[in-house]
């Protein structure tokens, strides 16, 4: 068989078991392979290891785009003596996603400026990296879309979409308060996740301060003590390191 035809070939085999990767490392690693007498099992090991390879890059690019992140943060931008409160061991430890596999809760509090949504978008970025499903919102959008949902008569199927993914990153809690309906629907999906699903929550308040959010005292100590149990708490601090960075690029 010509070297053409047995390309062709390959081609053909490949898209039919639906490996490209394969198909566009195999010439490069079998010249390598020939150079180095490198034996056929080695070979073999070698081209399916590019295979996985290219599908676990692809699956975790997918992820990275269904988790629909305003920009896209990690841990190596992170300015570790800016970001002040919490510990750098504590957070490459919640890198490994593990808290994702265990359904436990993260709660990054702290004033405003101060990197939470920076740090919650780094983790969700690695539980992505992991090929693990990630959705991004923020707090007053998430209540929007269910208060919508409920009026439409779809929020069984919201709320059902949203219990299946393994990591929801929430974005500035206390920002907009609710109405009692929207604070009780919030509640609800958080309720339903807890020790089920894992969700990232960033806060500029207090907790003793969350019932001006939620407007129901009962409802914030009942979500209260459920995060509680389960749920990792991030402390930032200091001023807005946002705003100290902008200060340093004009001096």
């Amino acid at each position: 068989m010509s070297a053409a035809a047995r390309d062709a070939l390959i081609k053909e085999l490949c898209k039919e078991l639906k490996t490209p990767t394969l198909y566009r490392e195999y010439q490069g690693v079998a010249r390598e392979a020939t150079n180095e007498g490198v034996a056929y099992e080695d070979f073999l090991v070698q081209v399916l290891e590019s295979e996985v390879t290219g599908r676990r890059n692809s699956s975790a690019g997918r992820r990275l785009r269904e988790a629909r992140f305003p920009d896209v943060k990690t841990l190596d931008e992170i300015q570790w003596d800016s970001l002040q409160g919490v510990s750098r061991p504590k957070i490459l430890e919640l890198a490994s996603c593990a808290f994702v596999d265990k359904a436990e809760d993260v709660i990054v509090a702290g004033p405003i400026g101060t990197g939470k949504t920076h740090l919650a978008i780094a983790l969700g970025v690695e539980a992505t990296r992991r090929r693990k499903r990630v959705y991004f919102t923020r707090v007053a959008d998430l209540v929007r879309d269910l208060l919508e949902a409920r009026d439409e008569r779809k929020l069984g199927r919201l709320q059902a979409k949203l219990q299946r993914i393994p990591l929801l990153v929430l974005d500035e809690f206390g920002f907009v308060p609710f109405d009692r309906a929207g604070g009780e629907l919030l509640f609800n999906l958080l309720a339903d996740r807890h020790e089920r699903r894992s969700t990232i929550l960033t806060t500029n308040l207090a907790f003793k301060e969350w019932v001006d959010v939620l407007g129901d005292e009962k409802l914030t100590t009942a979500l209260l003590d459920r995060l509680a149990s389960r749920a990792h708490v991030l402390t930032t601090k200091g001023k807005s390191y946002r705003s100290r960075r902008k200060r340093r690029s004009k001096g």
